[in-house]
């Protein structure tokens, strides 16, 4: 019987477009507690970098109409301590290749994070998180330009055989540009969208709630711009596109689905509710039978041939 709901990203099967989004879904322990999470296409684990980062300050996180704004700051373990604890337990109760997010504040630490991810056997693919201020490069983030995406993307197709993704930021104002850029540079894939800039104040002091000043800004709120900037990428490169911002209900995906996602990222809605990808996966077929679609695949096979 033919799974309606499987799609296929870059060379590998999944049982449905439903990848619990990095910065949201850790490394899957928690969630795994409350369901079986192996019900999930995959997941993309926390951003890992080479060294153990313990984030920015406290408060980092903070309440926004239609979503939140975070300035987690990459808090994570580090490169090692993923591949010796954290990959050997993730494959205790999640039996899928997982999606390994990479972060990086120079193209050698990009390097050195993926070639030691690609030798893990659970890794199935690498996103690549380009919003990493490049500290040779007066702190300006790598998705800032084409130029610097696309050497990301070279310097990290160099290190692995694994298909590449490359996350790509709304806040360039050169999306479309960028994507064609990775493209070029051999990504397999690209995920869009990261985070909005954005900030709010206490009102009794006029000061930022945030102590890093600034946030990314996620939840509902973003999703019609970052359908806009799926349906535009989509229409401008030839390689499968994840579509990540907002997305939490099976018509947000089916909708993400027909601007040309191949698969779909949920992300601030977990935070909300942790059964979020749970009772979307569910919903999906009752969503399919409503508006007609036989197989999630189509969707996406179609916006590319019209």
């Amino acid at each position: 019987m033919t799974n309606r709901l499987a799609v296929d990203l870059c060379g590998i099967t999944i049982d449905n477009p439903i990848i619990g989004a990095s910065g949201t879904f850790g490394f899957g322990s928690e969630f795994a507690r409350l369901w079986d999470i192996n019900q999930l296409g995959t997941f993309s684990f926390k951003g890992t970098t080479a060294q153990p980062r313990s984030g920015n300050a406290q408060p980092r996180v903070a309440e926004a109409p239609g979503g939140m704004l975070n300035a987690i700051g990459l808090a994570n373990p580090g490169v090692d301590a993923v591949i010796s604890h954290e990959l050997p337990q993730m494959r205790t109760y999640f039996h899928k290749p997982v999606m390994a997010n990479v972060a990086g504040f120079s193209l050698a630490e990009y390097e050195q994070v993926t070639a030691a991810l690609d030798a893990q056997e659970n890794v199935g693919w690498l996103e690549v998180n380009i919003s990493c201020p490049n500290v040779h490069d007066g702190g300006k983030t790598f998705a800032d330009s084409p130029e610097s995406a696309a050497q990301v993307c070279q310097a990290i197709k160099e290190v692995t055989t694994k298909p590449v993704i490359m996350k790509l930021s709304p806040n360039s104002g050169a999306v479309v540009h960028i994507a064609q850029a990775c493209q070029d540079a051999g990504a397999d894939a690209l995920s869009l969208i990261n985070t909005f800039v954005g900030m709010r104040l206490n009102l009794r002091t006029g000061q930022p709630i945030l102590a890093n000043r600034t946030g990314g800004v996620s939840g509902p709120g973003v999703f019609p711009m970052a359908l806009r900037m799926v349906w535009d990428v989509t229409h401008a490169v030839d390689i499968p596109v994840i579509g990540i911002g907002g997305i939490t209900s099976a018509r947000d995906v089916i909708e993400m689905m027909h601007a040309g996602a191949t698969a779909v990222q949920v992300g601030t809605a977990n935070l909300v509710n942790p059964y979020a990808c749970l009772e979307i996966i569910q919903q999906l077929p009752v969503e399919m039978d409503r508006y007609g679609i036989q197989t999630l695949a189509s969707l996406t096979h179609h916006r590319k041939d019209s």
